[in-house]
């Protein structure tokens, strides 16, 4: 199985900017620049590769806890995950110092203590957690029942 994405890049590194395509139509054209990555927090205006990162973990991730919940007999009710990437100027450049994966779960009829079980576990083996895994990745997890 491969997956895949483009980026078209156009003009110099600090004032160009590029679109980001892929197969399924998602990022039809998506804008992306310095000053999208750099300047722009609300990132209303296209979006930037830690965005884009973090979305991709924090989907796999709330994909791998709710297969391990169902792998332990249960269903969730719901899973909200959310990954927050830190890009923090290192060394002269710019570098991901740290993932924090935020999640709150509702699974009805299962133990909070195995919830949190569940859950360090799909963070340390989400494919993505894998991949990422040079960086530290923390977890913040809630429960209810």
């Amino acid at each position: 199985m491969k997956r895949k994405a483009n980026a078209q890049w156009k003009g110099t590194g600090t004032k160009g900017e590029g679109i980001l395509n892929g197969p399924s139509g998602v990022l039809d054209d998506t804008p992306y620049s310095f000053k999208l990555r750099f300047e722009s927090e609300s990132g209303k205006d296209g979006t930037n590769p830690e965005e884009l990162i973090a979305a991709a973990h924090s989907g796999c991730y709330a994909m791998a806890l709710s297969v391990a919940i169902e792998q332990a007999g249960f269903t969730a009710d719901q899973i909200d995950a959310q990954a927050v990437i830190d890009l923090d100027k290192v060394d002269g450049g710019f570098a991901i110092t740290r993932i924090t994966l935020h999640v709150e779960g509702a699974v009805s009829g299962m133990s909070e203590s195995q919830f949190m079980e569940l859950a360090e576990g799909a963070k340390k083996n989400c494919p993505v957690s894998k991949a990422l895994s040079a960086v530290p990745i923390d977890l913040d997890a809630s429960f209810q029942s």
